[in-house]
C-alpha cells in the first residue's frame, strides 16, 4: 500500500503548482512584452479591446477579473501613450468607454509573436495547450462556485 502524501506539503498543492506556472509565464512575457512596451495587465487590456474595443471600463474590468480601480489608471497611462483613448459614454456619462487609436491597433500585428513564442514553448502542440487552459477554467470556476455556495 502506498504512503499517504502529507496534505500540507508544498510539492502536493495544487495551488502552489499554479502560482510558480503564474510565475514562470510572467517570466516567459516579459521580454516578449518589453518589446511591446507593454505590462502583463496592458497585455490583456489589448487582447480584449482587440476582439472588440469601446467597451466601459466595467465591462473590461468584469473580462478581466479587475476592478476599476485597477483598471483605470492603467488605462490613463495606455491613453498618454497614444494607444487608447477613453470618451464618457453619450447615453450614460457615468460610463466611461475605450476605444483603441490607431497605434494601439496597429500594436496588434506586434503582439503575434507571443502567443507564437508560447505555441513553441509547449512545443507546437495546440491541443495540449487548450485542454490546460480550459482545465483551469474549469478550476477557476468551481472555485468561483465554492465561494459563493
Amino acid at each position: 500500500m502506498a504512503p499517504e502524501k502529507d496534505p500540507l506539503k508544498l510539492d502536493s498543492m495544487l495551488c502552489f503548482a499554479v502560482y510558480a506556472a503564474g510565475h514562470a509565464f510572467t517570466r516567459f512575457y516579459k521580454p516578449r512584452l518589453d518589446e511591446l512596451g507593454l505590462t502583463y495587465p496592458q497585455y490583456l487590456v489589448f487582447l480584449v479591446l482587440w476582439e472588440g474595443d469601446g467597451l466601459t471600463v466595467k465591462a473590461l474590468g468584469d473580462k478581466l477579473f479587475l476592478d476599476s480601480g485597477t483598471i483605470t489608471p492603467m488605462v490613463k497611462r495606455l491613453e498618454a501613450r497614444g494607444l487608447v483613448r477613453r470618451q464618457r459614454d453619450e447615453e450614460d456619462e457615468r460610463q466611461v468607454r475605450i476605444f483603441l487609436t490607431p497605434e494601439g491597433r496597429a500594436l496588434r500585428a506586434q503582439a503575434l509573436a507571443v502567443p507564437l513564442a508560447v505555441g513553441e514553448a509547449l512545443g507546437g502542440d495546440a491541443e495540449a495547450g487548450a485542454v490546460m487552459r480550459r482545465d483551469l477554467e474549469q478550476l477557476r470556476q468551481r472555485l468561483d462556485d465554492a465561494l459563493e455556495g
